[in-house]
């Protein structure tokens, strides 16, 4: 009997074990491969989300052979419409570990019970899947060490294999969905995206593995340097599933390997703490610093947005996000240390900034990352720390070169120099604004709104 396979977080073809479970289910029938656009989550998304979204599925449009059914509404009156429509036995999905997948999951279940339709749920986007490793005890991981150490221990399957024959449903698309799309794509001011879809993404992955992969552990640190995947993209919308990766890993000895698939953990291990923590993708994960004092968004959330804050590497960063839709993890850190700890501004209001403006905005790794810096995330005692944004550019950018890219006022101040303008003569030649706050009083002044809370 046919089958129905609704893609979410998943648009590729290989290593896809919910494809092949729907194949599997289908027997001699055919497969229809669903996207839905969800009018909700549509209209909550920034245009950079929707954009890298639209091109996602354009280039997954091609990988199933041009039969991809994309179409709009509500899922859960969309899934069940569509499995009567092809007379499919089975919906097949990729697992959603997210508190709001799990929701429209748990509603588009309920539309279907009472019908023929079985539902089933087939692998996670994630290499283990959220809830699984648990310490000796049986509860899950708050630290994110042992977490790894258990997480590699625990190991994952290999690839699923590429399904090279699919009998598909040839039915329309909604016209009004892929108008949206089209719509997404001609938006004003988008930034520079990278190519979408599997392929892409494989490219990526097989260039990164060959060139930089062995130098990853000393150059990833460096935004000036290309020596990060940059596959953040891509696995946020399931072009690539990390078992892929790791695969590959799995033969590779360097140090740049190992911390490697340290990265990949951290994604894993947030997608954890978010599944046992729902509240948490909004809200302070641990409450140690619920009394701690805010300041309300101003203009200085504006210049930080826009770059013109007056800190060379912040602006930068958030210059670089503008233009790119992405932003360097090293660069993330500090620009997300200076909202929470120079403006004392609470980390939903960067977090809410970076997913609508990020093409890898993933709730889990960005609302986490975000607390982590915070002071009110997994880390034990991260509280007192605070980024000095001179000294953090000047360490991770001792030639500049990453300022002078992405802040051209600077660009005629060499090495090192382009890092404090204030101290030299021409500093402000090309109008670049000046410091918005002082570091050194605002670090006090955070150390003393952490200890009052704390208190």
């Amino acid at each position: 009997m046919t089958s129905v396979l609704w893609l979410r977080r998943d648009l590729r073809r290989g290593d896809h074990p919910a494809l092949l479970a729907a194949r599997e289910a289908a027997g001699d029938d055919r497969v229809c491969v669903l996207f839905v656009v969800d009018p909700g989550l549509w209209e909550r998304g920034g245009p950079v989300r929707r954009a890298w979204l639209a091109a996602s599925l354009k280039a997954a449009q091609e990988d199933f052979d041009g039969r991809l059914v994309i179409r709009h509404g509500d899922p859960a009156t969309v899934v069940p419409a569509v499995a009567e429509e092809v007379g499919a036995g089975s919906v097949h999905v990729t697992r959603e570990v997210t508190p709001a997948g799990r929701r429209r999951d748990q509603r588009v279940q309920d539309a279907l019970d009472g019908t023929d339709v079985e539902w089933a749920e087939t692998g996670t986007p994630y290499a283990v899947g959220p809830g699984l490793v648990r310490n000796g005890s049986g509860d899950p991981y708050k630290v994110y060490t042992p977490f790894y150490r258990a997480w590699h221990e625990h190991g994952w399957p290999q690839p699923a294999a590429y399904p090279r024959s699919l009998d598909l449903v040839d039915i329309d698309s909604h016209q009004e969905a892929l108008d949206l799309l089209e719509e997404a794509l001609r938006q004003d001011d988008l930034p520079e995206m990278p190519e979408a879809g599997e392929k892409a993404a494989l490219a990526r992955w097989r260039d990164f593995r060959d060139e930089a992969l062995d130098d990853y552990d000393g150059d990833r640190d460096k935004p000036a340097t290309d020596g990060t995947s940059r596959l953040s993209a891509y696995l946020k919308i399931g072009a690539i599933h990390p078992r892929t990766i790791l695969a590959d890993l799995a033969s590779r000895r360097s140090q740049g390997a190992q911390t490697f698939e340290q990265e990949i953990a951290w994604r894993e291990f947030y997608a954890d703490v978010l599944l046992q923590n729902p509240r948490s993708a909004w809200h302070d994960l641990r409450q140690e610093l619920s009394g701690m004092r805010y300041d309300e968004p101003a203009d200085a959330l504006e210049a930080w947005q826009q770059g013109r804050t007056g800190y060379p590497v912040v602006d930068a960063g958030m210059r670089q996000l503008l233009a790119v839709g992405w932003m360097h993890n090293r660069v993330r850190m500090i620009t997300a240390s200076f909202l929470t700890k120079d403006l004392h501004v609470w980390w939903p209001a960067g977090a809410r900034w970076f997913l609508d403006r990020l093409v890898d905005g993933d709730i889990a790794s960005n609302n986490h990352g975000w607390q982590w810096v915070a002071g009110t995330g997994t880390d034990a005692s991260p509280y007192f720390r605070v980024f000095n944004p001179v000294t953090q550019g000047e360490r991770f950018d001792p030639t500049g070169d990453y300022v002078r890219r992405w802040v051209p006022e600077l660009r005629h101040l060499s090495g090192k120099a382009a890092h404090q303008p204030w101290k030299h003569d021409d500093g402000y030649a090309h109008d670049y604004p000046e410091r918005i706050v002082d570091h050194a009083e605002e670090r006090k002044e955070a150390l003393d709104r952490y200890g009052a809370a704390r208190s």
